[in-house]
């Protein structure tokens, strides 16, 4: 086992009401706290975290495979909102009470439209991606990220179209690779890390470059709910060698502002890959909140 990761003990596939399925993998206690993890761009339902601190913390960690994704069924010009009634459904199917959820990276924004929708009892929002077309980044933002955003609101379509052209699992672990810190760096190439992570890039691609386009869209573009009206209580951690262009711009400071029932915590010495480094501490904190 590399940073708490491992493959899983079970894989699932549930139908939902319109007859499409969502993929998901399960690791830790069957009769544990249930904590959906929403994983990052691209990333199928393989990679978990914390694999040696769940049975301990008594907890059911269930990675989903969002449309399009892995084992998931495609839903072409779907909503974050639209994520949201698929997880309601999901989460009526798996029997799951008072549940939290973990969004990684570009996770994020969908584990705060569940929160948005007050679907979930807590949520951890770890090295997220932020609202980019918030105008407290605009002076912040790579002007890589810059410009993706502006092609998304020029035409969200168009984009879909020009971007799926290069996207794939390789593509994907370069960028990652070549925007970490040394910190980081360290988690990731790590070998039994990089392979698990690199046969979760494979798993996300399964299906062709489509649903993470789809994603990186509805990511990009506008959040379709105001954060400042989430009751969720919302823990958002951040490290301080994140050093991804993708992440948030001020490491949650802004958006730690606008939801009113959030906690930041910033690990200067962490960086984005915290969700394996720091595990344990993500997920006690969350529990804390569960159990309550």
């Amino acid at each position: 086992m590399s940073h708490g990761v491992c493959p899983p003990d079970l894989l699932g596939v549930t139908e939902l009401p319109d007859g499409r399925t969502l993929g998901w993998a399960q690791w830790g206690a069957p009769d544990g706290t249930p904590v959906l993890f929403f994983s990052g761009a691209a990333m199928g339902r393989s990679l978990g975290f914390g694999a040696d601190v769940l049975g301990r913390l008594g907890v059911r960690l269930i990675a989903v495979d969002r449309p399009g994704l892995g084992a998931s069924g495609p839903r072409p010009g779907r909503t974050l909102d639209d994520w949201a009634s698929d997880v309601a459904h999901l989460a009526e199917r798996l029997d799951l009470p008072d549940f939290g959820i973990v969004g990684f990276s570009q996770g994020a924004p969908f584990a705060l439209a569940c929160a948005a929708a007050g679907l979930p009892k807590a949520v951890a929002v770890v090295s997220g991606q932020d609202d980019l077309t918030h105008p407290a980044f605009a002076e912040l933002l790579d002007p890589g990220v810059a410009g993706l955003l502006h092609a998304v609101a020029a035409d969200p379509e168009g984009f879909e179209a020009t971007f799926a052209q290069d996207a794939d699992a390789e593509m994907m672990w370069r960028l990652v690779i070549g925007t970490s810190s040394d910190a980081d760096l360290a988690v990731y190439t790590e070998p039994a890390f990089a392979a698990a992570y690199r046969t979760a890039l494979e798993e996300g691609f399964r299906q062709g470059p489509a649903g993470y386009v789809r994603d990186l869209v509805l990511a990009f573009g506008r959040w379709p709910f105001d954060p400042a009206l989430i009751a969720v209580p919302v823990d958002l951690w951040y490290g301080g060698h994140d050093t991804s262009t993708v992440h948030s711009p001020d490491h949650g400071a802004e958006m730690s502002h606008r939801v009113p029932a959030s906690r930041r915590h910033l690990l200067p010495e962490a960086g984005g890959s915290l969700l394996w480094t720091h595990a344990e501490e993500i997920l006690a904190s969350l529990l804390d909140t569960l159990r309550r």
